[in-house]
């Protein structure tokens, strides 16, 4: 189903169309709210208010622009709503710090550099860190952060390479340690 033909659809109050759509779209506004708000129960709960607005106000799309960007600009907006509202957080279980930790098999290594690179990604700005993310790890263009981030692509293009470097710089004396 094409961008203009869901969105008729939607309009129509289709509810096969928004089926279509929390189907095709979940994962990746998912992975966006989670950015923003760095908690899975928090953006599942963004992802499902941003369908309900997506819904209800699927008059206002403009057809001849990427129904992906427009309402991953919907998930954007829910999840910095959210995360205003829940300015303050419970303290993590120990449990959780536990899981983490590494243990003596095979896979301590790639824990162990996730664990890092999550860290290194939380010390970035989050322009950045939801640029290089959506970049390198869910491989939206440029132009499409631009507009998801409504700043221009030569400012995504520098948000880019600089977090890049920083997570180089952060990341390189643990690759040096790990191997």
């Amino acid at each position: 189903m094409h961008d203009p033909e869901l969105s008729a659809r939607l309009a129509a109050g289709d509810p096969d169309a928004f089926a279509r759509m929390v189907t095709e779209f979940t994962p990746t506004a998912r992975r966006l709210a989670r950015l923003v708000l760095r908690d899975d129960a928090d953006a599942d709960d963004a992802v499902q208010e941003a369908f309900l607005r997506a819904w209800q106000m699927v008059e206002r799309y403009d057809p001849r622009r990427p129904f992906r960007a427009w309402l991953m600009q919907i998930v954007m907006n829910a999840a910095r709503d959210l995360r205003r509202k829940r300015r303050v957080r419970a303290t993590e279980p120990l449990a959780e710090h536990a899981e983490r930790r590494p243990g003596p098999d095979r896979d301590a290594a790639r824990a162990l550099m996730r664990d890092a690179l999550a860290e290194a990604l939380e010390r970035l700005p989050e322009r950045s860190r939801i640029a290089v993310t959506l970049f390198d790890a869910e491989g939206y263009s440029h132009a499409e952060i631009a507009d998801l981030l409504d700043i221009p692509e030569g400012t995504v293009r520098s948000d880019v390479f600089h977090a890049r470097r920083a997570l180089r710089r952060q990341l390189t004396p643990f690759l040096e340690e790990v191997t």
